[in-house]
């Protein structure tokens, strides 16, 4: 159960993805006037370990610095050439993940960033785009516990230490954090949703809310609208565009297939990655971490202390076991904002990550039984025994508590696949333009006028608002 008074994000924490984006640039205005908020996190991520020791990343870089040092300084200086290294890469990659895949667009920044740093440089960032994280990490620092730290990013996006292409989103988080810091929304994330529908009413646009749309309409293979559950038709002038997976779409909401039975047997093939569940707590207080109060001031801390306990999660869960040790984002939002919680209450967003859809059995031996609807409660003690162990009395703070498991996810929102809160894996052969499937990653459909965009489509998965907006300069001729 949750409380009243206390606010939890029920989905998405971290709003910084948004609040860097090209959309919030061009529109930040509109949705300033219909409340948008953000409440900026001065002490960002950090990971905890056995020995009671953490790293953390603040935005104040010689915050992070110092830490560093007393680590290890050859870490401290391969942090700062790396920070110093991000402002001279970052146009460029984010000119890449800011453009339709594949596109002229796309070719004309690979060409700049050839042009400006020579053919060796383009080789090398080619080569990082293909690189596993442990790889990566390895090349650049030397205390397991920094190398932890950023790698525990990878989780986040299906990657654990030894898959190929993981290094790409741990450099930006590790260094888009240290440079920019990271936001989270004032009052809860809703604060995004609510400008955006407050701003779609004032263009003029329309919400139907509480009735799902039960099929897309087509007719001599063209979309031409969409049908409702309650029997209603809605019409479309120029294009169908489903924010969804490619399971919904071409499983559901397209019962007789496009018409192309080979592409639609190659979205049918799209693979979700592991599932995910959440825990929502109100709290008495913010946990005692062993470690250092310092760490009760950070928007995130990761359990997840070694690259050998990320890649044991991942392998048991993929084979469909309870891990026994799964890694963990703890989210600590009324750190940075107040507002969620009665004064000198808390919350706490716990994000579990890497689970099996179908439970085949318990890496422990301890849970018996393969519903979720049976387990999850279990489990869920399973990861408060973990955060314990570095927060002791972490239970006698508790005061309500909702366990949210992956068929709870799948059932709140069909996308969510088996609890996949990434919509697809993230993995190289369902990433850049092989997003969602090779042929279709400028989110043009089998069926004329059908649009698919959503984490399921390039760029990806995050609250960037990338493909959306893509997509609607595409259809305005931007």
């Amino acid at each position: 159960m949750t409380l009243p008074g206390f606010r939890h994000d029920v989905a998405a924490m971290n709003l910084s993805l948004f609040a860097g984006s090209p959309f919030l640039r061009e529109h930040g205005a509109a949705l300033s006037r219909h409340g948008l908020a953000f409440a900026p996190a001065a002490h960002c991520f950090a990971s905890v370990f056995p020995d009671n020791s953490w790293f953390g990343v603040s935005k104040d870089p010689g915050t992070t610095l110092a830490r560093l040092e007393a680590i290890d300084p050859r870490d401290a200086a391969a942090w700062q050439a790396m920070l110093a290294r991000f402002g001279a890469d970052a146009p460029h990659i984010f000119g890449l993940l800011g453009n339709v895949m594949p596109s002229f667009a796309v070719a004309k920044v690979i060409w700049k960033a050839w042009r400006q740093n020579g053919t060796a440089w383009t080789m090398d960032m080619l080569r990082f785009l293909t690189m596993p994280v442990r790889t990566w990490a390895d090349a650049h620092f030397h205390d397991p516990r920094v190398k932890a730290t950023v790698a525990a990013w990878g989780m986040h996006l299906d990657f654990p230490p030894d898959v190929a292409g993981g290094a790409l989103f741990p450099y930006l988080e590790s260094m888009a954090n240290q440079a920019f810091g990271m936001v989270i929304g004032q009052g809860g994330a809703d604060t995004m949703i609510k400008a955006l529908t407050g701003y779609l009413g004032e263009l003029g646009g329309e919400l139907h809310l509480g009735v799902p749309v039960a099929e897309v309409m087509h007719a001599a293979g063209s979309a031409s609208g969409i049908r409702l559950a309650d029997g209603r038709n809605i019409t479309a002038r120029r294009a169908v565009i489903a924010n969804v997976t490619p399971s919904v779409l071409f499983g559901k909401l397209l019962p007789g297939g496009s018409g192309k039975a080979e592409a639609d047997g190659r979205f049918k093939a799209f693979r979700h990655g592991p599932g995910t569940m959440m825990l929502h707590l109100a709290m008495d207080g913010l946990p005692d971490w062993s470690a250092g109060a310092e760490l009760g001031q950070f928007a995130y801390v990761h359990i997840a202390p070694d690259f050998a306990y990320m890649n044991r999660a991942y392998g048991q869960a993929m084979d469909g076991l309870l891990p026994e040790a799964p890694v963990l984002v703890v989210g600590q939002p009324t750190a940075i904002d107040p507002s969620r919680a009665p004064d000198g209450k808390h919350v706490l967003w716990v994000q579990v990550r890497v689970l099996p859809k179908h439970v085949k059995g318990d890496a422990a031996g301890r849970i018996t039984g393969h519903d979720w609807s049976a387990i999850k409660d279990a489990y869920a003690e399973r990861v408060l025994d973990l955060i314990e162990a570095h927060a002791p009395g972490l239970r006698g703070r508790i005061l309500g508590r909702a366990v949210v498991s992956p068929d709870d996810l799948e059932a709140e929102n069909p996308c969510l696949v088996g609890g996949d809160n990434l919509s697809g894996s993230h993995q190289l052969d369902q990433n850049f333009l092989f997003r969602p499937v090779a042929g279709y990653s400028r989110y043009r459909m089998p069926l004329a006028r059908l649009y698919m965009c959503g984490a399921a489509t390039w760029p990806g998965a995050g609250t960037g608002a990338g493909s959306g907006y893509l997509l609607g300069r595409m259809l305005a001729g931007a």
